[in-house]
């Protein structure tokens, strides 16, 4: 069993949206974040939820479906920092957004057996191109052309508890740069940059980078399910959700 914290605080893409607290856009009569709570709930392996963002907001529509809300501390690591205070050390920790509504139950079982069994301090998933566009055809994504292919990445991370406080500093760098490649592979230094422009960057190399620089055991998992995969950014993403959650019922 894992524990989950869900980040929903202060984002620039709300004001994209036009909303002032991005887990609260409706989707079909819910709050989005809703959507990614259930997921968590029903994938049998999660513990306790905890939700950092905008106490006040948040309380009267969520107190009792998770653990923990707690006011957000206005930066990814503070809030990061700020949910695992309310989880134990024993159990490892998935962090997920609040914006990824379309996040299934199955998606989120299949990551967590995966990150256990790889036995890592830090898992992160990423999905092919082609497995994505044929579930969502027509959605745009980020994309990276590495040596085995052309992949998006996700908006989960399997973490053991004990390295977060030593990685504070350079996770934020990750979490801040995490959909833009070429800011995240100059994080990882200049031979990465270079690898990943003439498509030579393999993710034997980024586990083995991101594991020097974290001093952990960094491992990336591929999935075989897009939802993963696709935030809501923009109110083109948010006209995709909602249709394809038209039937969506829980």
């Amino acid at each position: 069993m894992v524990n989950a914290l869900i980040l929903a605080g202060a984002d620039d893409d709300a004001t994209k949206l036009g909303v002032p607290v991005k887990a609260l856009i409706d989707i079909h009569g819910k709050p989005m974040i809703q959507y990614v709570i259930h997921a968590l709930r029903t994938c049998g392996l999660v513990r306790k939820i905890a939700v950092v963002g905008p106490y006040h907001q948040l309380f009267p529509l969520l107190q009792n479906e998770v653990e923990y809300i707690i006011d957000d501390r206005l930066s990814i690591i503070n809030n990061v920092l700020a949910g695992m205070e309310y989880f134990d050390k024993e159990n490892d920790l998935l962090i997920c957004t609040c914006d990824i509504p379309m996040i299934t139950e199955e998606s989120i079982r299949d990551f967590i057996l995966k990150s256990q069994n790889l036995n890592a301090d830090l898992c992160y998933p990423i999905v092919n191109k082609t497995v994505n566009q044929a579930k969502f055809p027509g959605i745009i994504r980020t994309y990276a052309a590495l040596k085995e292919g052309t992949f998006t990445g996700g908006n989960l991370f399997y973490i053991k508890p004990h390295i977060i406080g030593r990685c504070c500093k350079k996770a934020n760098e990750f979490i801040v740069y995490r959909k833009n490649v070429l800011k995240m592979a100059k994080v990882l230094g200049f031979k990465t940059l270079f690898l990943l422009c003439i498509k030579r960057l393999s993710l034997t190399y980024i586990e083995q980078r991101v594991s020097e620089l974290f001093k952990i055991k960094a491992r990336v998992v591929i999935s075989e399910f897009p939802e993963i995969a696709n935030d809501v950014d923009k109110p083109s993403d948010l006209d995709f959700v909602r249709k394809m959650l038209m039937d969506k019922k829980f």
